[in-house]
């Protein structure tokens, strides 16, 4: 079955702070560009994937309240949680084992204030 998902879309105040955030938390390059005056950085990606992009315009607001997107971090996330707090984060929930054949998860909140999670195998 194909994902449900097609896009993520993450919401900025400072947008340049939020991009340095997720390049440093995730070890890659975000796209930068504007559309229709509404700044976009885009995470790497192909067709297969669903796309994530951080995003500030008037009509978007960071919240901690609402739905939460847990981002794939590899092989263990523990790698990722440990980038969170250097880079302007704050952990939330530990790394915290689901069920062995789950795998595990944490939380943090981001520069802007968004609640977000991790997960590993």
């Amino acid at each position: 079955m194909k994902s449900t998902i097609s896009i993520v879309e993450i919401p900025t105040i400072d947008f340049s702070r939020a991009v340095a955030f997720y390049q440093a938390l995730l070890t890659i390059t975000i796209e930068e560009i504007d559309m229709q005056g509404t700044q976009m950085g885009l995470f790497p990606g192909d067709e297969e994937v669903v796309s994530v992009a951080l995003i500030k315009g008037e009509a978007y607001k960071p919240t901690v309240d609402g739905t939460i997107v847990y981002l794939n971090a590899g092989d263990d996330l523990q790698i990722v949680l440990d980038r969170v707090e250097p880079n302007g984060g704050r952990v939330l929930v530990p790394k915290t084992e689901i069920a062995p054949e789950m795998g595990f998860f944490a939380m943090f909140t981001d520069t802007e204030g968004n609640k977000l999670g991790l997960h590993s195998r």
